[in-house]
């Protein structure tokens, strides 16, 4: 017999052993060259600080603003308070006496003139009522005219003329009457306006004093406003009172003071003014909230400077001034920002008055002063800077 390769087994286990031995010194060669680039790239970083620590800090380059001077100007004083307009002549027109309307003889929201008609009720009955007692007056006319002829002539007697007299005047009062109650019926404008929306219909019934219609007069027309006792001294008829609506944005108004009310209100201690300004075009109406101002015929030198110049915040306002200071290093003049906290006063137009922390002179950024900080340094250039206003007129959008 032919005899047979015997393979031994063990040959296996050398070979697993054999490639184990090779992953592990695979991974060891993975984690030196990692460690050799992490070395690497940490002497980089630390050549990279040591070099900008040797250098210094960098220089930010100058950022670029505009400018404007804080200057005085001559603003004449100014009493502000809030008021409300109300028409010279305004009411709700009622039902005198109860009846149903028969016809509305304006339209809603126009023009009616004085003693127009507006609303007539109906007055069939009255009519009739009146027919007949105008014949009645004539009856008595009559017999009046032959009891005063036979009186004359001594055929009746003088109290038998007074009876005649008396009932001719008796029928007179009732025509009088009927047609009273028929001029009750018919509403008519008291003055000259403007109508309202009308509250009732035709065919509605109405009781004695149901609202029919608000009549306003819109021109001229008054603003009521009240201020402080201690500006009376100041106040005088005549003065000029300028008025602005939210209602009517970048619009001024100008009227003239009035009156001025001789009693203080005792719970308030205001004194109540009324001013009186035209209103052709009937933008004002009546109950419209207003900003009022009384102007002073005196002036005043105010330190004004743009509003866009101010910093607004919570804990106080402030501007940037632009000042000349020499740098430590190169020891050269440049242009650098000091944050100066400042006092406001009122604002007109573009400007606002400023009470305390600058003088007349001084430089101020100002434009995009919300992304600015203190001392750092800029360069100027009013190429582009906005031209404000004392009274800026904003185009018609």
């Amino acid at each position: 017999m032919a005899m047979q390769a015997i393979t031994t087994p063990r040959s296996v286990p050398v070979r697993r052993e054999g490639k184990s031995r090779w992953k592990l010194k695979f991974g060891v060669t993975l984690f030196l060259i990692f460690l050799a680039l992490l070395a690497v790239i940490g002497g980089i970083k630390a050549l990279q600080i040591f070099t900008m620590v040797k250098m210094g800090e960098p220089q930010m380059p100058p950022t670029t603003v505009t400018s404007a001077c804080a200057q005085e100007e001559n603003w004449a004083p100014e009493l502000k308070a809030t008021g409300s307009v109300a028409a010279i002549s305004g009411a709700m027109l009622a039902a005198e006496l109860p009846g149903t309307v028969a016809e509305v003889k304006f339209e809603n929201g126009s023009p009616v003139e004085k003693n127009a008609v507006l609303i007539q009720l109906d007055v069939s009955a009255e009519q009739a009522q009146l027919r007949s007692a105008e014949a009645d007056l004539e009856l008595a006319k009559a017999n009046e005219e032959r009891a005063r002829g036979l009186a004359e002539s001594k055929v009746i007697s003088k109290s038998e003329y007074d009876s005649n007299n008396s009932a001719l005047k008796q029928k007179a009062a009732q025509v009088d009457n009927m047609r009273a109650q028929i001029e009750k019926k018919t509403v008519r404008a008291p003055f000259a306006g403007q109508a309202g929306i009308r509250q009732v219909n035709a065919g509605q019934m109405v009781p004695a004093g149901q609202a029919l219609v608000a009549l306003q007069s819109l021109d001229p027309i008054f603003v009521n406003f009240s201020l402080p006792q201690q500006q009376l001294s100041k106040l005088k008829e005549g003065l000029m009172v300028r008025l602005r609506s939210d209602a009517l944005p970048g619009q001024d108004f100008a009227g003239k003071l009035t009156a001025v009310n001789p009693a203080i209100d005792e719970a308030t201690r205001n004194v109540m003014i009324q001013a009186t300004l035209e209103n052709h075009q009937h933008l004002l109406r009546p109950g419209m909230f207003v900003e009022a101002a009384v102007i002073l015929p005196s002036q005043e030198k105010t330190l004004v400077v743009p509003a866009t110049a101010i910093s607004y915040a919570p804990y106080g306002d402030s501007v940037y001034v632009i000042e000349k200071k020499q740098d430590e290093k190169t020891k050269k003049d440049e242009l650098v920002l000091r944050q100066t906290f400042v006092r406001l006063g009122e604002t007109r137009g573009d400007f606002v008055a400023i009470t305390k922390g600058l003088t007349a002179g001084e430089q101020v950024v100002s434009t995009g002063v919300f992304k600015l900080r203190n001392a750092i340094p800029v360069v100027i250039d009013n190429a582009l800077a906005p031209d404000p206003k004392l009274n800026p007129e904003p185009p018609n959008t």
